[in-house]
């Protein structure tokens, strides 16, 4: 079984080696010029277009794109960002309706996160696959694993938030001026949610961190995932705290694709648990 990710997973050259992935691009839009995020495209580059840009916005990737990706593997699972920030996940389903009406298997999981808690679910997805389980255990243990998930997020710099109008001027304005932080995540649906606020870096840490044990989420021997964009201090402090804290098996650090920039914006960290 191969694992196809859209390109918000923020999976790396080398994991999309070890998970055997396929990436397929989310098409980004920067005042009228759009870039195709397929891992060829130079992030700092992209990063530098952006501060510069008015008008931000992202388009999924056409059922065609998931179609061929289905079809060239045989067998395979998609997973995808939240259904509810992206078309992505209808397109998928769309192209997998193409890929089954010729006799290919596939399945698309709505990963109700995305960036950092996207690449968590393809990690959970290829441990299981490497165990040998039938699918319909891999499905049902996936369903449940994205949904007890929990994807949490502090940004920097909230300017493209409000370029792309899902933040009112006003507000990033305000927060701007007062040094806020907003700790914003999944409400589980895969919505975008407010649940705290911080100021500084060690308040930013420590409300991060007390997020996992207010959770109650099962941490021994399970895997976090850290994403970052531009801002890997911040990212490796938050993974020595959680690392000293918690009883994680592993905890992986992740730049951000330049589809997850977007929202990230310079300086953002994501952590999923």
């Amino acid at each position: 079984m191969k694992i196809i990710a859209d390109s918000l997973s923020d999976l790396s050259e080398q994991l999309c080696a070890l998970y055997e992935a396929k990436i397929i691009p989310i098409f980004l839009h920067l005042d009228g010029k759009s870039y195709e995020d397929d891992g060829k495209l130079n992030r700092q580059a992209f990063l530098d277009d952006m501060r510069a840009a008015q008008k931000i916005s992202s388009s999924c990737p056409p059922p065609g794109m998931y179609y061929d990706a289905f079809k060239e593997a045989g067998q395979s699972y998609a997973v995808t960002v939240s259904s509810n920030l992206s078309g992505s996940y209808q397109s998928a389903m769309s192209g997998k309706e193409l890929a089954e009406a010729e006799g290919i298997s596939a399945h698309v999981f709505d990963s109700k996160s995305a960036s950092a808690g996207e690449a968590l679910v393809v990690r959970k997805l290829y441990k299981l696959i490497q165990q040998g389980l039938e699918a319909t255990s891999v499905i049902s243990a996936m369903e449940k694993f994205i949904q007890e998930m929990k994807t949490y997020f502090v940004l920097e710099n909230l300017a493209n938030l409000q370029k792309n109008g899902r933040l009112h001027r006003i507000t990033e304005k305000l927060v701007s001026i007062l040094g806020i932080r907003l700790l914003m995540g999944s409400d589980g649906d895969g919505n975008i949610a407010l649940f705290s606020h911080a100021r500084g870096e060690k308040q930013i840490l420590q409300k991060l961190a007390d997020t996992v044990e207010e959770s109650g989420k099962k941490t021994d021997g399970e895997s976090a995932v850290i994403s970052h964009c531009n801002n890997l201090p911040l990212a490796q402090k938050l993974a020595d705290v959680i690392g000293a804290r918690y009883r994680f098996g592993e905890v992986l650090v992740l730049s951000t694709s330049c589809a997850s920039s977007v929202y990230a914006n310079e300086g953002g960290v994501v952590l999923a648990f």
